[in-house]
């Protein structure tokens, strides 16, 4: 992958990383609500969901989605209806401002991984991204599995960081969050439900 090529790329997903999305909010509720530590897994989760659907679409399905809008709209409902799902849990969650007897803080690392997992599969806006973007940087004069490893890489190692970042920050202001209570969890919780009601309905 040539260097000019490779900086397009990392500008394009400096974008898609710094726009708000269900990862990113996922980390920064997890990072609140059971520590950096824990919502590692969370991210972790997510990086292998991200290199999972660069992978797919580099070998195929981006081909697979052009060609049938059908499909497209199913994957946009699929992932639209596990949002809502997700977004239902963290609302029901514990108060950030609970004691620690009542935080959750024994959540297994897999259920962490899982939900990060399952929220960067089922994402329509990072799935767009991949299907609309990578074939602009597919150079069919090199490996394909080359490239899937530099795109793959560049991705998750800004979105791993990024989403660090952020479940650090919620972490160190978790004492202002905790003065909200349960408000906290219901406005998550309720951008979670909007983004995946709104989602669908997009054109």
């Amino acid at each position: 992958m040539e260097l000019s090529n490779w900086l397009i790329y990392f500008l394009a997903v400096l974008g898609l990383t710094f726009t708000p999305g269900p990862n990113g909010l996922l980390a920064l509720t997890h990072g609140a609500i059971y520590g950096t530590r824990k919502t590692i897994a969370t991210i972790v989760g997510g990086s292998v969901g991200f290199a999972t659907v660069i992978g797919l679409s580099l070998f195929g399905i981006g081909a697979l989605l052009a060609a049938s809008a059908q499909l497209l709209i199913v994957m946009k409902y699929v992932g639209g209806a596990y949002l809502i799902w997700l977004g239902i849990q963290v609302w029901r969650s514990p108060s950030i401002g609970e004691t620690k007897t009542a935080v959750p803080k024994d959540v297994s690392g897999f259920l962490l991984f899982r939900q990060g997992l399952l929220a960067a599969l089922t994402n329509p806006k990072g799935i767009l991204f991949f299907v609309a973007f990578l074939p602009q940087f597919i150079d069919p004069n090199i490996s394909l599995l080359t490239q899937f490893v530099w795109m793959a890489m560049t991705f998750v190692v800004i979105e791993f960081l990024y989403e660090l970042a952020v479940a650090s920050a919620a972490n160190r202001i978790k004492p202002f969050l905790a003065k909200f209570g349960k408000k906290v969890n219901r406005v998550f919780g309720g951008i979670f439900i909007a983004i995946g009601i709104a989602l669908p309905l997009r054109g």
